[in-house]
């Protein structure tokens, strides 16, 4: 008989800050006019998008690192599970748009990667990352935005460890690989959604099944509540799938994060005197054109931006914004080895658990597929790194 512990998640709500709150909206507002002007419309309402995204990811507290932590150390899938719901939701929302490949008379693709040895090592080196450095890519964005202190020095070496893949990757292309397969197009579309639907059904009947631990959620989902949180996993996670299914018919394409520190890395490195020219990867046409314009004009590092000023409003809403002043060194180590995991090997493998896993499963890309089965090991190992740094396996 399996036996199950309950776990109460509290509906408390704590004195909002004003303080906090105020800087998060004038910042929103101050980036909002600045893209009216710049007469980027579409940019203004995707930095909306990723506002909404930081203040559901707060909410729900749906932290990728942190459930499969607690999916393999305590037998907890609440957040697999919803994980899961999330997955179906968004892949049924993306298959109309994706089977005719455009939205509103623009063109829109999906999230779609080869398979190769550079997703298998890249995702591998991205779950060790995720463990140690205590988020995945949007977990780092809202970790900071609440107030996590720690997650500066995270975001730091993510972003220098995503530029410096950037420089390798003409070697790691040239590794074994095959081309990417997209369920929809290769069986149709109505047929890869029941075969790859029937799969996510399967996967969350079996995580229930492994599940030991009760979930218990107390209140009633008030607008008050909306607004300060806590909302139950089930909500963010239907939340996040709608976020993301406004972003492909606004953006052309699904939601992703690490791209934007990609940029930001090289940007940083032209102040330094770094020559582009010199990078096979930076001399194509999408990079090229990136790097050239302002960070202002790219997709993914104003999404970013507003990820985190949504959370930091979140926080405010739930008076729970509370910098940390005080990080071990042992703590400070592993959050810079966790952010140069996680930026190497998500840039090597296209994505993080946003851009390669969410995105691409409900594209139907196979690559999603194959990163979170070699992820999921890679926290594993990055669980049992954790002591070694003074952090608790769960």
């Amino acid at each position: 008989m399996v036996q199950h512990t309950k776990k109460i998640v509290g509906t408390e709500m704590l004195p909002l800050q004003y303080g906090p709150l105020a800087t998060g909206v004038t910042t929103i507002v101050a980036l909002l006019v600045w893209l009216f002007f710049s007469q980027q419309e579409r940019l203004a309402v995707l930095l909306v998008v990723g506002v909404l995204f930081g203040l559901s990811l707060y909410h729900a507290a749906f932290g990728f690192a942190g459930a499969y932590r607690r999916l393999l150390v305590a037998r907890d899938s609440a957040g697999a599970q919803a994980q899961v719901v999330m997955l179906a939701v968004a892949m049924l929302l993306f298959a109309p748009v994706l089977a005719t490949g455009s939205v509103f008379g623009d063109l829109a693709s999906g999230a779609v990667a080869p398979l190769g040895t550079q997703v298998v090592i890249g995702a591998l080196m991205f779950g060790v990352g995720m463990q140690l450095g205590n988020g995945c890519g949007s977990g780092t964005l809202f970790a900071l935005g609440g107030g996590s202190t720690r997650m500066l020095f995270t975001l730091s070496t993510f972003i220098g460890g995503s530029f410096l893949a950037s420089l390798h990757m003409a070697w790691w292309q040239s590794l074994p690989s095959a081309p990417p397969i997209v369920l929809g197009e290769l069986l149709g579309w109505p047929t890869a959604v029941a075969l790859q639907g029937g799969f996510l059904a399967a996967l969350w009947f079996v995580l229930r099944r492994w599940n030991r631990v009760q979930v218990v959620t107390s209140g009633a989902i008030t607008w008050r509540r909306c607004l300060s949180g806590p909302w139950p996993l089930l909500m963010g996670a239907l939340a996040l799938a709608l976020l993301n299914f406004a972003t492909l018919l606004i953006a052309g394409g699904p939601w992703g994060i690490t791209w934007g520190f990609t940029l930001l890395g090289a940007k940083i490195a032209l102040l330094f005197g770094w020559d582009p020219a010199l990078s096979s990867f930076w001399n194509s046409g999408f990079q090229q054109d990136a790097l050239e314009s302002s960070i202002f004009e790219d997709v993914t590092a104003v999404m970013d931006m507003g990820l985190v000023l949504g959370s930091l409003c979140a926080a405010a809403l739930a008076g729970k914004f509370s910098p940390t002043r005080v990080i071990s060194r042992r703590s400070l180590m592993a959050a810079l080895i966790g952010g140069l995991c996680m930026g190497y090997g998500s840039r090597i493998a296209f994505g993080c658990n946003v851009g390669a896993f969410f995105s691409g499963v409900a594209s139907t890309s196979l690559h999603g597929w194959l990163w979170i089965a070699c992820a999921l090991p890679g926290s594993w190992i990055g669980i049992q790194l954790r002591p070694f740094f003074g952090l608790p396996k769960l």
